[in-house]
């Protein structure tokens, strides 16, 4: 299985620098939560993971299952095994969920260099992915995020992971916006997935509530670029507590 290693990386987006040097390693099987203050950088991190266009490292890299992906593009790294679920999925007007969802199998099976997958295997496979996820059957015919409710839109991130089942998942707080049943099910299906394949998880999120269902081993406050605290879930209670305003008072008193 693959793991993911972040050395000393620095990012700048439009001239500004907004990480400052983040060090994180995942390896197989685990789950990271990554919390802190907004404008920290959490969500331009896993924007980096994947390669958006807008930012540039100026110094460090990113490694996955060895191989430096720092410059890599983000379809070789999805086809490599790395998968992102956004914080506000985009609507494709004109493609239906099914046809979506068997061109993002078939790209992934290329990858691996696999033929493309018959119809009856994908429609026995996105059935067996939607009854985990709570996706209507009915879904498959309706273009991609077009009219759904941001829990119809993580449930449809849910449902993409299930498929493809990555080696390793970032997850942009996925939880923001969800009522209770929809975080059950959004938790669900990582933790099932992660079961069954061994998949690692970065899960980026303002909530403590998804923490307390997926329960990450690892936990890091990142706090104007860096990450300057790491432990166990014991620091989610931490926060739970005292929120994040001692993290800046450590932080400024560290450098005095």
């Amino acid at each position: 299985m693959a793991e993911l290693q972040i050395k000393n990386l620095h990012v700048t987006a439009a001239d500004k620098q907004i990480l400052k040097g983040v060090d994180l390693h995942v390896r197989p099987g685990e789950f990271h939560a990554l919390m802190g203050p907004n404008g920290s950088g959490k969500s331009t991190l896993a924007n980096v993971i994947m390669g958006h266009p807008n930012y540039e490292v100026t110094e460090g890299e990113i490694l996955f299952n060895g191989e430096d992906i720092t410059e890599a593009d983000p379809d070789e790294r999805a086809r490599a095994g790395l998968f992102m679920a956004f914080q506000y999925p985009v609507a494709i007007p004109g493609v239906t969920v099914a046809k979506y969802l068997r061109m993002v199998m078939n790209a992934h099976r290329e990858g691996r260099g696999e033929p493309s997958i018959s119809l009856k295997d994908f429609r026995k496979t996105v059935e067996a992915a939607m009854e985990l996820t709570k996706v209507p059957k009915e879904f498959s015919s309706r273009y991609l995020n077009e009219g759904f409710s941001g829990g119809e839109k993580k449930r449809m991130e849910m449902l993409q992971l299930a498929l493809t089942k990555p080696a390793l998942a970032v997850l942009d707080e996925t939880d923001s916006g969800l009522d209770i049943d929809a975080l059950n099910t959004v938790a669900a299906a990582v933790n099932t997935v992660s079961q069954e394949t061994g998949m690692g998880v970065l899960i980026i999120t303002h909530y403590q509530r998804i923490l307390h269902i997926v329960q990450p081993q690892f936990v890091h406050i990142m706090f104007e670029g860096r990450i300057v605290k790491e432990g166990g879930p014991e620091l989610v209670a931490v926060l739970e507590e005292k929120g994040y305003g001692w993290i800046g008072e450590e932080v400024a008193a560290a450098a005095a």
